[in-house]
C-alpha cells in the first residue's frame, strides 16, 4: 500500500513539475531524484531499472537526433521559408491558410516529430497569420491538434510511437502502412471541424511579401532522411542511425559556415529531457506495478476486433488525459508485456495521440505549444481548446480506430 501511494505521489510530482517548469528548471530536475528515491525504496528494483533504460536507449537517442535534426533545418531557413510560401499561395483567403497549415503541420509533425510542430512551426504560422493581419488563432491551433492527432503516421512521428514501435512486431514500413489511412481520416475529420468551428471569412489585407530562396540543401537532406527511414530496415539499420547521419551533414555545414557553435548542438540534442524520460519510466514502472498494473491488466483485451480496439482507445485517451500521454504509454506497454497483439499497440497509440487534445494536460506537447504562445503574446483560449477537443478527440478517435480496424483485415 505504501509503494502504490508513494509511487503515484512522485509520478505526480515529476508531472507537475515538467509541467510547470518553475524558473525554466529542466524536466529531469524532479524525475532523476524521484527514480532514485523508487530504486532506494525497493519498489523497483535495479535490475529491472536498467533493463528500462537498455530498451528505452535507442529510442532516446533517435529523440535526441531527430530533435538536432529539426534545429538545424530551422537554421537553413526551411520553416521560414514555409511560411512565406504559405502566406503567397493562401492568397489572401483564411480557408485556404488554414488548409495549407494543415498540410504542413501534418507533414511537419509525421516527418520532423511533433516537437518541431510545435516549437518551429507554430511560431512561423503565428508570424505569418499577423502579416496577413488574418487572425491567427484558427491556423496556431491547427498546429496544436496536429501535433498530437497527425504524429500516428510513422514510427518516428512522436516519442510515444518509438516507445511502441518495438512491441509492435512490426516493420518500419508495416507500420506506416497500417497508419496511412487512420492518420488520414484523423487530418480529415480535424480539418472538417476546424473548418466549421472558426469564422474564416474576410480576406486579408496587408501583402503576402517575398518569398525567401528556398533552401535547397535542407529539404534535399530532409527528404533522403525521409527516404532513409523507409530503408533501413531492409538493412538493419535503427531509424536513430539515419537520423543521426542527418544531423551531422547538417550540423558538419553549419559549423564549417560559423552558424552554430557546439555547445548549442549539445543543448538542441536535449540530453536532460531525455534523462527526464529515463527517470519517468522507472517511477511509471513502480506505478505499474504497485497500483494501475493490475486494473489495466483485467481491462485491456488481448485480441484485435473492432470492439476490443475501440475500448483499447478509448481506456489510452483518458489514461492520457489523468497522467500524461508519455507515462500512459510506458504503464500501457508495461501491463501489455512483450508479445501484444499488433492491433493492440496501435489503438493504444490513436488513444495516446488523439486523446491529448481533449485537454491541455493530455500531452508535453500541448502545454509546450501554449507556452511557446504566450511567449510570442498570443494567449490562448482554454474555452475553445476544450470545445475544439469535444468536437475533435471523440471523432477522430472513433473513425481512426474504425479505420485502423477496416486496413488490419485486410492483412
Amino acid at each position: 500500500m505504501v509503494a502504490a501511494g508513494g509511487s503515484l505521489v512522485l509520478l505526480v510530482a515529476v508531472l507537475g513539475f515538467a509541467t510547470a517548469r518553475p524558473r525554466g528548471l529542466p524536466e529531469a530536475t524532479v524525475a532523476l531524484p524521484a527514480a532514485g528515491l523508487v530504486l532506494l525504496l525497493g519498489w523497483v528494483s535495479p535490475a529491472d531499472a536498467a533493463a528500462q533504460a537498455r530498451t528505452l536507449l535507442p529510442t532516446l537517442g533517435f529523440l535526441a537526433a531527430i530533435l538536432l535534426l529539426a534545429h538545424l533545418a530551422d537554421l537553413d531557413g526551411v520553416f521560414t521559408w514555409l511560411g512565406a510560401r504559405l502566406a503567397v499561395a493562401c492568397r489572401g483567403k483564411p480557408r485556404r491558410l488554414l488548409v495549407l497549415t494543415f498540410a504542413a503541420a501534418a507533414g511537419t509533425t509525421a516527418v520532423l516529430s511533433l516537437d518541431a510542430t510545435v516549437v518551429l512551426l507554430t511560431p512561423v504560422v503565428l508570424a505569418t497569420a499577423r502579416r496577413l493581419d488574418l487572425p491567427p488563432r484558427p491556423h496556431v491551433y491547427a498546429c496544436a491538434h496536429l501535433s498530437n492527432s497527425a504524429s500516428t503516421l510513422l514510427p518516428v512521428s512522436n516519442l510515444t510511437n518509438l516507445l511502441a514501435f518495438s512491441a509492435s512486431g512490426l516493420s518500419f514500413a508495416g507500420f506506416s502502412a497500417l497508419m496511412a489511412l487512420p492518420w488520414l481520416v484523423t487530418t480529415a475529420v480535424e480539418l472538417a471541424v476546424f473548418l466549421r468551428f472558426f469564422d474564416l471569412s474576410g480576406k486579408a489585407t496587408a501583402p503576402a511579401g517575398e518569398v525567401p530562396p528556398a533552401p535547397v540543401f535542407a529539404l534535399v537532406v530532409l527528404g533522403v532522411t525521409l527516404a532513409g527511414f523507409g530503408l533501413a530496415p531492409l538493412v538493419h539499420v535503427e531509424p536513430g542511425v539515419v537520423a543521426g547521419i542527418s544531423a551531422v551533414v547538417l550540423a558538419a555545414r553549419a559549423l564549417s559556415a560559423r552558424r552554430v557553435r557546439v555547445p548549442t548542438l549539445i543543448a538542441e540534442a536535449n540530453p536532460l529531457l531525455c534523462l527526464f524520460v529515463l527517470g519517468l519510466a522507472v517511477v511509471v514502472e513502480a506505478v505499474s506495478r504497485h497500483l494501475l498494473g493490475e486494473p489495466l491488466r483485467a481491462l485491456l483485451p488481448d485480441s484485435a476486433g473492432l470492439p476490443q480496439l475501440l475500448l483499447t482507445a478509448v481506456l489510452a485517451a483518458v489514461l492520457a488525459n489523468l497522467v500524461n500521454n508519455l507515462p500512459a504509454t510506458l504503464l500501457l506497454l508495461s501491463v501489455l508485456g512483450p508479445h501484444p497483439a499488433p492491433g493492440i499497440v496501435l489503438a493504444m497509440l490513436l488513444g495516446v495521440n488523439l486523446g491529448p487534445n481533449a485537454t491541455y494536460l493530455g500531452s508535453l506537447a500541448t502545454l509546450l505549444w501554449r507556452r511557446v504562445l504566450m511567449s510570442a503574446g498570443e494567449t490562448p483560449r482554454w474555452r475553445d481548446f476544450l470545445r475544439l477537443g469535444a468536437l475533435t478527440v471523440p471523432t477522430t478517435l472513433a473513425a481512426s480506430t474504425v479505420a485502423l480496424w477496416a486496413v488490419l483485415q485486410l492483412r
